[in-house]
C-alpha cells in the first residue's frame, strides 16, 4: 500500500485533471480511513468527490462504521448508479449492508436497478452466507456445445469491449438445457478449428465444478488442494449458475483465519471492527469473567498447600515457571489443532494420530525442560530433592498440555461448537489446575 501522502496527492491531481490515472478503489478506502480520523466532515466531503464509477468499489473497502456513515449520505439514485458499476457478487454484497443499514433505502436502490441486475442480485441472495452460491459472480463466458469457436470468440471480444466481464479463465461449454458438459481453458480454445463447432472438437468433457448449495469453507479447500484461479458452480440439476474466483475465496479465507484469531483470544471480531468502545468492552469483560473464575480455581488449589508453601517458601518463587511452560507448550498444540481442523488437515478419522503425535511431543519436551528446571533449581536452592519435584511436576504439565491442548478443539467440534472458540480458557484452566496441584502435591510428599 502506497503512503496515505501519495495516495492523496495522486486523488487530488485527477480531480484537478493533471492526470487521467485515478487510485485503486482500495487505495482510495485507505485515504477515507485516515481522513475519517482527522475530520468526519472533511470525510463526508471526499465522498462527494468519488466518481460514480468506482463508488461501489470503494463502498466495500470501508469498514462497517464508515461504510454506513457514506450509505448515510449518498442518495438512494447516487448508490444505483454505485451497484451498476459492480460484478453481481459485489453488487450483492452492497446491497445486503444496504439493508442491513437502511432497509428503506435499500428498497428504493433496488427499484433503480434494471431486471436483469435484480435477478442476478437476487439469485446470489437467495443462498446462505455460507453456500458457495452467496460468492459467485454470474457473469461468464460460456458456449453453446453446437456454437463454433468463431462465434464464441466474437462474444467474448464484445463482451470484453463493453466492459461486461473481466478475469475470463475459462470457456464453459453447456448443452441445449444449460448444464454444464465442459470446461476449455482459454489457450486451448485458441488453438482450435474456428470454424468447428466444439461439439466436433473437444476431446475430454471432464471437469471440475461445485454446488451451488456447498459449504464455502470447503470451496475454499478444492482452491488451495488443486491450485485452480476459479470454478464454475452448478445447481442440484448441473445447470450453470455461476462462477467463484480466487479473489473471493481469498476473502473467505481471510476472514476465516481473523475470526479464529479472535476466537483464539476469546473476542468478537465482528464486535472488534466496530468503534463502539461500549461494544467492545462488554464483549473482552465477559471472557476476562470467565477467566478470573477460572483464575480462582487455581488459586483455590494453591489454597490447598498453603501450609506447605509457607513451610518450604522456594515453591512459591517456582510455581510461576510450571504453569508458565504448561500454558505455552498447550498454547502450541492448540493453535496448531485448531488451525489444521480449519484446514481440512485433521478430521475425527485422523485424529488419533494427531494427538498421540502431540502427546509424544509434549513428552519429550517435558523430559528436556524437566531435566533444565531440575538442574536449576537444585543449583539455586541447593535442594536435590526440589530438582527433582519441579523435574517430575514439569512432566506431568506439559504431559497435560499436550493431551487438553489436542483433544479440548476435538470435543469441541464433536459438540458442534467452533473449536476456536472457549479453548484457551479450558486449556488453561487444565493447565493452571494440574501444574499447581502436581507440583505442590509432590512437594507435599517428598519435601515435607
Amino acid at each position: 500500500m502506497k503512503h496515505i501522502s501519495e495516495i492523496k496527492h495522486a486523488f487530488e491531481q485527477f480531480l484537478l485533471g493533471k492526470t487521467e490515472h485515478l487510485p485503486h478503489a482500495s487505495e482510495i478506502g485507505y485515504l477515507l480511513k485516515s481522513i475519517w480520523n482527522e475530520s468526519h466532515d472533511d470525510f463526508r466531503g471526499m465522498l462527494g468527490k468519488i466518481p460514480h464509477d468506482i463508488r461501489g468499489e470503494v463502498l466495500l473497502e470501508l469498514p462497517d462504521k464508515l461504510k454506513e456513515e457514506a450509505i448515510a449520505y449518498y442518495s438512494s439514485e447516487e448508490l444505483a448508479q454505485a451497484l451498476v458499476g459492480l460484478d453481481s457478487d459485489d453488487a450483492a454484497e452492497l446491497i445486503e449492508d444496504i439493508v442491513e443499514i437502511d432497509e428503506g433505502k435499500s428498497e428504493a436502490v433496488y427499484e433503480q436497478l434494471d431486471e436483469e441486475d435484480r435477478e442476478d442480485i437476487d439469485k446470489i441472495r437467495s443462498y446462505e452466507d455460507d453456500q458457495a452460491g452467496a460468492w459467485m459472480q454470474t457473469e461468464m463466458f460460456e458456449a453453446i456445445l453446437d456454437e463454433t469457436v468463431r462465434n464464441a470468440i466474437d462474444r467474448l471480444k464484445r463482451l470484453k469491449e463493453e466492459d461486461e466481464i473481466e478475469n475470463v479463465h475459462q470457456l464453459y461449454i453447456v448443452n441445449d438445457e444449460h448444464r454444464l458438459v465442459a470446461t476449455v481453458a482459454l489457450e486451448d480454445m485458441i488453438l482450435m478449428d474456428f470454424e468447428r463447432t466444439f461439439r466436433e472438437q473437444l476431446t475430454s468433457k471432464e471437469f471440475r465444478a461445485v454446488k451451488a448449495t456447498d459449504d464455502i469453507d470447503e470451496v475454499a479447500t478444492i482452491f488451495e488442494q488443486y491450485d485452480v484461479a476459479v470454478l464454475p458452480v452448478i445447481d442440484h440439476a448441473n445447470r450453470l449458475v455461476g462462477r467463484i474466483t480466487s479473489d473471493d475465496i481469498y476473502d473467505v479465507i481471510e476472514e476465516r483465519a481473523t475470526e479464529q484469531i479472535y476466537n483464539l483470544a476469546g473476542v468478537n471480531d465482528a464486535v472488534e471492527q466496530e468503534e463502539d468502545i461500549r461494544g467492545i468492552f462488554q464483549n473482552r469483560a465477559s471472557w476476562l469473567f470467565v477467566n478470573l473464575l477460572t483464575a480462582i480455581l487455581a488459586s483455590a488449589v494453591i489454597g490447598l498447600f498453603d501450609a506447605t508453601i509457607a513451610a518450604y517458601v522456594p515453591l512459591a518463587i517456582l510455581m510461576p515457571i510450571v504453569a508458565s511452560m504448561g500454558g505455552n507448550a498447550g498454547t502450541q498444540t492448540l493453535t496448531v489443532m485448531v488451525r489444521q481442523m480449519a484446514l481440512g488437515d485433521i478430521e475425527f478419522g485422523n485424529a488419533k494420530s494427531a494427538l498421540y503425535k502431540e502427546i509424544a511431543v509434549a513428552l519429550l519436551n517435558g523430559l528436556l525442560f524437566a531435566l533444565i528446571m531440575g538442574v536449576i533449581a537444585w543449583i539455586w536452592f541447593r535442594q536435590p530433592l526440589l530438582g527433582i519435584v519441579i523435574g517430575m511436576a514439569m512432566i506431568i504439565n506439559l504431559f497435560i498440555a499436550g493431551f487438553f491442548g489436542a483433544s479440548i478443539p476435538l470435543l469441541l467440534k464433536r459438540l458442534n461448537i467452533d473449536p476456536a472458540v472457549g479453548s484457551t480458557v479450558l486449556l488453561t484452566t487444565a493447565t493452571d489446575v494440574f501444574g499447581f496441584f502436581s507440583f505442590l502435591g509432590l512437594a507435599k510428599i517428598i519435601l515435607l
